[in-house]
């Protein structure tokens, strides 16, 4: 089990698994907030502290909430506003043990442009155009 918390602890997670991969994306939003991030089925991390010790955070197309330490200001994680059957939640494994962070193959994705992973974008054969 692999557990975490915000710099103060009042929030803490518990992760149902050890994550093979996370997501460093480039959007607006995450650029400022860090990450990596890990995704799970909602509801399968444990929580402790939410939602009494946080607050959240809804903007653009308002489907989902970052939520954030009360105290410390610590991103925790993001939760979908009506989550559906088969819904993910991200966790910020940054606030987790940085041996867990280092065993976690990170790839980035390109969340402020092409909405894709830029190993993908890499990898789409060239137009040849100069």
């Amino acid at each position: 089990m692999h557990e975490g918390t915000c710099h103060c602890g009042a929030v803490r997670m518990t992760l149902p698994a050890t994550p093979e991969v996370a997501t460093d994306c480039n959007c607006s939003l995450c650029r400022r907030i860090g990450g990596p991030w890990v995704y799970f089925e909602f509801g399968t991390v444990k929580i402790d502290g939410h939602p009494e010790a946080t607050a959240e955070y809804v903007w653009g197309d308002k489907t989902l909430r970052t939520i954030h330490c009360r105290t410390c200001g610590c991103v925790t994680h993001w939760e979908p506003l009506a989550p559906a059957p088969g819904a993910k939640h991200g966790i910020n494994l940054g606030n987790f043990d940085p041996a867990l962070i280092a065993s976690v193959r990170v790839r980035k994705f390109d969340g402020a442009n092409t909405w894709k992973f830029f190993d993908q974008i890499d990898a789409l054969p060239s137009t040849g155009d100069a």
